[in-house]
Formats: C-alpha cells, sequence, structure tokens
C-alpha cells in the first residue's frame, strides 16, 4: 500500500493547510479568539508560574497571553494523541508493522508527553472530542498519512508561531521550550513519510510557516474537519490519555518504547535551567 502513496499527495496535504486558513479566517476571528481570549485570562489564580531560568534571565509572565498559547497547545496534543491511538489500534489494517509501528508508538508517548506538560502549567482543554472526516483515516494506509501530514505541518507552524510570540513576549525559555517541541513535531512529520515509503523522507529545507499566530490554529483544525464531531458522529473519538510508564497497565504496548526515549521528564537544558515551575 505504501508504494500508491506519492510524494505529491504530501504537498497537497501542506497546500490544502495554508488553504484552510486562508479560507477560514472568520472561523477564528468569530469563536477561537475570543475564546481563548476568555479562557487564558481566567487561568491562573494566586502566584503566577514562571521561567526556571537565572535571575537575570528569567522572563516576565504574561498569564493571558502564555496561557491562551499554552491552551492551544494542549488542545493540539490531545488531537495528535487521539490520531495516534487510533493509528496504534488500527496498526494491523493499515498494514503498519515492526520498526514502523514502533517509530508510531514513540510517537504517541512524545505527544502525551507534550500534553502533560502543558496541562501541569495550566493549559486548558478547548476540546476533548475530534473528529476525523474522511471515514477511511484508519483503514487505509494513504488516506492516514495524508491525515498525519496534514495534523503535524499545522502542529509545526503553530509552534513556529509560539516561538515566535514567546520571543515578542520577552520570554526565552517559553520560546526555547517551543522550538524544541517544534523540532521533535517535524521528527513525527519526516518518520509519516518513512512510514508511506517516500524518498527522500526529510524533504523540506525550512518548514512552512503556515500561522502566524498560535490563535490561527484552531481555524485551521476547524476548517480542515477535526473540530466537528457532531458532522462527523461516525468517525469521532474522544482524547483519553495513554499509559506508558506501567506495563501491566499498558494495552498498547507503550512502556518498553518509552523506557528508550530520551529527555522525557522535563524540557532539558545543559544549564539545568529545565522547566516552568508554579510557586
Amino acid at each position: 500500500m505504501a508504494a500508491q502513496y506519492t510524494d505529491r499527495d504530501t504537498e497537497t496535504a501542506t497546500n490544502d493547510t495554508a488553504a484552510i486558513l486562508s479560507s477560514r479566517r472568520s472561523i477564528l476571528k468569530n469563536a477561537a479568539i475570543a475564546g481563548l481570549a476568555v479562557t487564558g485570562a481566567g487561568l491562573l489564580t494566586g502566584k503566577a508560574a514562571h521561567a526556571a531560568a537565572t535571575a537575570d534571565d528569567r522572563p516576565s509572565f504574561d498569564p493571558t497571553a502564555d496561557h491562551a498559547i499554552f491552551t492551544v497547545a494542549r488542545t493540539a496534543e490531545q488531537l495528535a494523541i487521539t490520531f495516534y491511538t487510533n493509528g496504534v489500534k488500527n496498526a494491523a489494517t493499515l498494514g503498519i508493522t515492526g520498526d514502523n509501528l514502533v517509530y508510531l508508538k514513540a510517537a504517541l508517548i512524545e505527544e502525551q508527553i507534550h500534553q502533560i506538560f502543558f496541562r501541569t502549567h495550566g493549559g486548558a482543554s478547548l476540546a476533548a472530542t475530534f473528529s476525523f472526516p474522511d471515514p477511511k483515516t484508519f483503514t487505509d494506509l494513504q488516506t492516514f498519512i495524508a491525515t498525519q501530514q496534514t495534523l503535524e505541518g499545522a502542529f509545526d507552524s503553530a509552534f513556529l508561531a509560539a516561538v515566535k510570540e514567546f520571543a515578542q513576549l520577552g520570554e526565552p525559555r517559553h520560546a526555547q521550550i517551543a522550538a524544541q517541541i517544534a523540532m521533535v513535531e517535524s521528527e513525527h512529520r519526516v518518520l509519516g513519510r518513512v512510514i508511506a515509503g517516500l524518498s527522500p523522507a526529510d524533504n523540506w529545507t525550512y518548514a512552512p510557516v503556515l500561522v502566524h499566530k498560535v490563535a490561527d490554529a484552531p481555524g485551521v483544525l476547524a476548517g480542515a474537519g477535526f473540530l466537528s464531531p457532531e458532522k462527523y458522529p461516525n468517525n469521532s473519538y474522544t482524547y483519553q490519555e495513554v499509559t506508558f510508564t506501567d506495563p501491566a497497565n499498558d494495552p498498547l504496548g507503550l512502556s518498553a518504547i518509552a523506557a528508550t526515549i530520551m529527555y522525557k521528564d522535563v524540557p532539558y537544558t545543559v544549564s539545568n535551567d529545565l522547566i516552568i515551575q508554579g510557586d
């Protein structure tokens, strides 16, 4: 089945994501931004969280701006987890085996770790049930990979936007963490191409910037049909946190793979300025 998939399909997925953004600005402006503004404003009470950098390099903290970004990021990660969970569950039908299945499971674990990070640091959940408009998403490899490329392209761009926004806010550690996550999301995109048998798998010189603001991302995802469970009730799934630390409670077989994944406890830096922490 991978032989039927062409490089043009992934290019089309990227172009479709850009087109969705262009045609769905009204969704964003009328709904997503307003919702994020309300959500972000009410996320923190008491002492604000702050970056654990040195005193001279400690970023200022804006709970509305920072946690609006964390909220979008958490929700995007929940969509990714839902997608990869169903990919793993349907791997036999999709024809994904061996190392390719390991890649899929590793991506799932990494997305869950990212979600936990954003949740722990105040990101709210804008949605927990996600739709996949094409009924063949989890039964046909070509459709699955096209969906994966669309999602990872949107995620890459959202985290690139987060890097810029955090830099503009004077929060270098937040920007660095967003870049750390963007790099891993880009790895997922490339591994999707590996699974599809496309060569070269690493076919981007620069990751395209498909969104200018993190708040644009919900409009892109809504435009692509990923936030419409009422429209696609037969192909919608509710986010569920996956477990990967307890072999006795590991229905997806993730724990052995999780043991080999590095830097999963905190966003690592050599100087040990590791985490954003709350007082």
